[in-house]
């Protein structure tokens, strides 16, 4: 075998690089990857990271027995000469750059899975939560492969599964050219397995959906029956005539409870629809009996939509919640970064939080007059007042004090002023800017890895 392809780790995968920016097809079931630059290889590093990444390499090198095609190929792709790639189910095709002026158009295609074979599959990967966690962590387990085994499905191909073609006069089985795209398409599942799922027949959106639905559906079952609340019999109840006194009120739960699961039935509603609004009233009639206070009294529209958008999980950015933001922005005519920046400031401080991004104002005399001294006495620059900002001379730090008496520590690209909440509010300036410079954070906003991608 070349050392160019050889030997494989069989330990963990090195750093993840990341996915190529694709076009998604309305229906979820095309995806065109923009064309990699070209990229340095080292002799006898593997072209994939992950090790699915490099099955599918294994099943390319098990098709060819021709190691001077299989190491020109992945020079091709090693020196970025493969146009966009585009993956449909059962193929993949891209134009490849040879020796000659003229691109070829290279395919392969692989068996994509029955009805049947999908059934078992999803059943299967829904009777398993941590499956569908490693999905939406771009993550595909050694344990998903066998559960697709015994589901009576392989997910990773073989040499037979795979059918090359290409307009080349070369008749290789694979020639250079599908060495090339085959080599590129491993960096593709490297970064994102739901590529492999849609070659077998189905795209991401559709599997996500269908999996928490029969997620919730599986979890609905296992859920054990509600004991019998305590009664009493008709004859008793009316037999006394005199009744004792009424017991003491139940003692009030310590945190609010889970609504129940809701099946995705024809004509219904939208189960992660309501899920959301029954865990939200929930959440405020908790609120509400603990403290006699109704947590949304006086909130405005936009309010009440950066508290919903807020309280939305960050772990695995799903369809459902960028539709969630799309929506939420358009009805309060802002834009998803307007929606963002107000999600990190209501995780830093609620609604306090959001008015000092959002409302500048004039504090009277006393704690932010006090300090910029405060700050100079720790060794810090001089920071330049404006109402109730202090910024630091580079551009780059700032400190907002809101109307609670709290310092809120904001950050932005030098000279940008494009400032985003960071790091918890605090009533001493120095506190609160060291908490700043420490790298602190208010919870992650929605996004995928930075609060300004939502889309």
């Amino acid at each position: 075998m070349s050392p160019r392809l050889s030997p494989r780790p069989t330990t963990g995968p090195a750093a993840r690089r990341s996915a190529p920016r694709a076009r998604i097809g309305p229906d979820d079931l095309r995806r065109t990857f923009e064309a990699v630059p070209a990229r340095t290889s080292a002799e006898g590093e593997p072209f994939a990271d992950s090790w699915w990444g490099r099955a599918w390499v294994d099943a390319l090198e098990s098709l060819s027995m021709d190691e001077a095609r299989l190491a020109r190929g992945r020079a091709y792709a090693d020196d970025g000469q493969v146009a966009a790639i585009t993956v449909t189910p059962g193929r993949v095709v891209a134009y490849v750059h040879g020796s000659r002026a003229r691109p070829y158009r290279a395919e392969l295609r692989l068996r994509t899975f029955a009805d049947p074979g999908w059934e078992a599959l999803l059943d299967a990967v829904a009777e398993r939560p941590g499956h569908l966690s490693a999905l939406l962590a771009k993550e595909m387990p050694h344990s998903l492969a066998r559960t697709a085994e015994e589901a009576g499905v392989r997910l990773l191909p073989a040499a037979d599964d795979l059918d090359p073609s290409c307009t080349c006069p070369d008749h290789g089985r694979p020639c250079k050219h599908v060495a090339a795209l085959c080599f590129q398409t491993a960096l593709l599942l490297d970064s994102d397995p739901f590529v492999l799922l849609l070659m077998r027949g189905r795209g991401e959106r559709e599997l996500l959906d269908v999996l928490a639905r029969r997620n919730a559906e599986h979890s609905a079952r296992e859920r054990p029956a509600a004991p019998a609340m305590p009664s009493v019999a008709a004859d008793e109840a009316f037999a006394a005539r005199f009744l004792p006194p009424l017991p003491a009120p139940r003692p009030v739960p310590p945190h609010p409870g889970q609504p129940p699961s809701y099946p995705d039935l024809p004509g219904a509603r939208d189960p992660l629809g309501l899920d959301a609004l029954a865990t939200d009233a929930v959440a405020r009639a908790h609120a509400l009996l603990t403290t006699g206070r109704d947590p949304l009294a006086g909130l405005t529209a936009w309010q009440d939509a950066v508290r919903l958008a807020a309280a939305r999980p960050t772990a695995g950015l799903t369809a459902t919640t960028r539709a969630l933001y799309r929506e939420l922005a358009y009805a309060t005519g802002r834009t998803t970064t307007d929606l963002a920046r107000a999600v990190a400031a209501w995780r830093q401080g609620e609604a306090e939080g959001l008015a000092a991004l959002e409302t500048p104002w004039d504090p009277p005399a006393g704690p932010f007059d006090r300090a910029r001294p405060a700050l100079a006495a720790a060794g810090f620059p001089r920071f330049t007042p404006w109402r109730n900002h202090l910024t630091h001379p580079a551009g780059s730090l700032q400190l907002r004090f809101g109307q609670d008496m709290r310092w809120y520590g904001y950050e932005s690209d030098p000279g940008a002023d494009d400032w985003w909440p960071r790091a918890a509010p605090d009533p001493d300036p120095v506190s609160a800017l060291g908490a700043l410079l420490a790298g602190d954070s208010v919870p992650e906003t929605a996004g995928d890895d930075d609060p300004h991608y939502v889309r």
